[in-house]
């Protein structure tokens, strides 16, 4: 996706990682072209969320009181299509969460390409995300 037509994609990032925040605010901002609000505080982003349409958020799993699963679990209810990215350092087992939550998760240090390339097939898909396979074991 060129920088030219993502500027219409609107991306809110909570992290309270400042390094994290910039890292993910310049890449998707400068070299992805998307529109990238930021909040560290996660009870700001509920309020966000309401009044702004967003095309895609991204948070980190562990912020000040609240888990980013808690989070993403309140944006699901009031936002259910909105695509969910979860961000972390830690719990990399977390990569086998049940249907429902992130639609991706990234480990940091996430690569700026992939950062882009995921962020660009969520956002490209104009229908709703095909819901999960039931497990068949």
């Amino acid at each position: 996706m060129s920088p030219s037509a993502a500027i219409q994609v609107r991306i809110l990032v909570v992290e309270d990682d400042p390094d994290a925040a910039m890292f993910f605010r310049h890449v998707l901002s400068g070299r992805g072209g998307y529109d990238v609000t930021h909040t560290a505080d996660p009870a700001q982003h509920l309020a966000m969320a309401e009044r702004a349409p967003w095309d895609l958020l991204l948070a980190d799993l562990h912020l000040p009181g609240v888990t980013g699963l808690e989070l993403l679990a309140a944006v699901r209810l009031a936002r259910p299509a909105l695509p969910l990215v979860l961000v972390t350092a830690h719990d990399p087992a977390l990569l086998h969460l049940p249907c429902g939550y992130p639609d991706a998760f990234l480990h940091k240090p996430v690569a700026a390409a992939h950062l882009l390339a995921t962020v660009s097939t969520l956002t490209a898909a104009a229908a709703p995300a095909a819901a999960c396979a039931p497990d068949r074991h």
